[in-house]
């Protein structure tokens, strides 16, 4: 054992290690979700000179495309950082957008960033419903005498 391990003793080293494992807990987490973006190949995308097949064929299948019409595709490319045991947050997000005519020609592609980031909060953490708000002991006990009550649909109340 080295001079200082042996001065500082077994219970003086426990509270160093976990010190260490607490301090490498805070360390920040990132992670990348979604479309790498190469400059290069985006780059040599053309307006007015490349079609479907061939942004695919550069830049592969893209994240989204259009819900109503075949006319655009989206490449998004987020990274996000978190800190220990909270919700990751979006550092930095690229999403292009690359539109096409009706004979399948690239028209523009637009580059859109962080602006583009929506964040939906819950209203609460209990649905709201329409109608009549129920207790506890009314949901629970509601139903009794309403199964086999005479009137109460085919087969109820000993009718068949």
């Amino acid at each position: 054992m080295s001079p200082k391990l042996s001065t500082i003793g077994p219970r003086g080293l426990v509270p160093v290690l976990a010190l260490g494992l607490a301090l490498s807990a805070c360390a920040p987490l990132r992670s990348h979700q979604g479309y790498v973006i190469d400059a290069d190949l985006v780059n040599s995308v053309q307006p007015g000179v490349d079609n479907r097949e061939s942004v695919l064929k550069v830049l592969g299948r893209p994240t989204l495309t259009a819900q109503f019409n075949e006319g655009e595709w989206y490449y998004v490319s987020r990274d996000s950082r978190n800190l220990a045991f909270n919700n990751p947050e979006a550092h930095k997000q690229t999403t292009l957008r690359i539109r096409f005519d009706e004979a399948g020609v690239v028209q523009t592609i637009d580059r859109m960033g962080e602006e583009q980031i929506a964040s939906v909060d819950p209203l609460s953490k209990k649905t709201p419903t329409l109608g009549r708000d129920k207790s506890f002991f009314e949901e629970l006990f509601g139903n009794i005498g309403t199964v086999g009550a005479p009137g109460a649909g085919p087969g109820a109340g000993g009718q068949p």
